[in-house]
């Protein structure tokens, strides 16, 4: 199954050929400011982080990216994934994340989100973060709205939106695009509230709210 299909980009195994066919069927007409990327880091043989419990960042990556895609679509967003299963884009990671911005400057959306989870060398260390490149001034406030609507979810978080200027995404993407740490799975606390389906549907609710608060203010 290939296509725009219940408003959501369904990525199969002969990607690049795939990806070359979307593009020819989706006109300048057609990107707007409602059309967002939402992509769910890792994937396939690329686990992520591995969390103190166990728990591998790629799996929690898509629940909740996938829910967030639930949520916008209820609001007349098209969203467009760079993953829809547990798979890998590409055979390296240098690729995969080549083929994640090509479709990212491909689509043109209001906004492209990158879910990931963090993880650091100090267990006690928590807390969601969302990450702009540190020139582009439409990132930092999609990223500002959306670490606001993250902050309701754990208002013990003191965490603040970072700039970052050697993430490859965010270096290489052409549209303003974020990168949402939901949480530290090296904090076993944060680890095993992010295996739940309520604190995942915590986040993707945030997340969600964020990114349609970004879109409005840009109408």
């Amino acid at each position: 199954m290939t296509g725009l299909i219940a408003g959501c980009w369904k990525v199969s195994k002969n990607l690049q050929k795939e990806l070359k066919e979307e593009m020819e069927t989706i006109g300048e007409a057609e990107k707007s400011d409602r059309i967002v990327v939402l992509d769910a880091g890792h994937g396939g043989t690329d686990s992520g982080k591995v969390g103190i419990n166990g728990v591998k960042e790629k799996d929690i990556n898509l629940t909740i990216t996938n829910s967030v895609k639930k949520i916008l679509e209820k609001e007349n967003i098209q969203v467009i994934m760079t993953r829809e299963t547990d798979e890998q884009l590409a055979q390296s990671k240098v690729e995969d994340l080549k083929y994640r911005v090509k479709i990212m400057n491909e689509v043109s959306p209001v906004l492209a989100v990158s879910i990931h989870q963090n993880s650091y060398h100090e267990e006690n260390v928590f807390g969601a973060q969302v990450f702009y490149y540190q020139t582009s001034t439409e990132g930092e406030k999609a990223a500002g709205i959306i670490q606001d609507a993250l902050q309701k979810v754990n208002p013990d978080n003191t965490k603040k939106i970072k700039a970052n200027n050697t993430y490859y995404i965010l270096k290489k993407t052409e549209v303003p695009t974020v990168i949402v740490e939901c949480g530290f799975l090296s904090n076993y606390k944060e680890a095993q509230k992010l295996i739940t389906e309520d604190y995942q549907k915590s986040v993707a609710e945030a997340v969600a709210e964020g990114i349609l608060s970004y879109i409005k203010e840009n109408e």
